[in-house]
């Protein structure tokens, strides 16, 4: 049992999503990222479930750099973090926006530039 799985055994579901988006990002770490997705998108229903959003755009910007690690289609990447910037926008969270802009960014940057592809990786920061 994981500390997220021992947090909602004691019935707790407050930051549960945000929990999850940071095993996420652990578990992309650790060259897991199928599972990091995954971990991403029960964030995300969870955050929707229970109305806690604050940390939505960033659930997106993560997706966005672990459907890229895994060579998805661009349209799906794209989505991604344009939603993480919307989100970040209509937040009114300068910081969230900022970094979701510069990973898409750093993204498109290595696109252009013929680097990017299945096992691409960009910073988590």
């Amino acid at each position: 049992m994981d500390a997220t799985e021992n947090w909602r055994a004691i019935g707790s579901k407050m930051c549960v999503p945000y929990w999850l988006a940071l095993k996420a990002e652990a578990l992309h770490l650790a060259d897991r990222t199928s599972e990091a997705l995954d971990a991403i998108k029960e964030a995300e229903a969870l955050a929707e479930r229970f109305g806690e959003r604050w940390w939505c755009a960033e659930m997106h910007r993560l997706r966005g750099v672990f459907l890229t690690a895994l060579g998805t289609k661009e349209a799906q990447i794209d989505a991604s973090f344009s939603e993480a910037i919307r989100i970040a926008r209509e937040q009114k969270s300068v910081s969230l926006a900022k970094r979701a802009e510069a990973t898409y960014a750093e993204y498109r940057r290595q696109k252009a530039s013929g680097s990017g592809g299945r096992g691409f990786r960009l910073p988590l920061w």
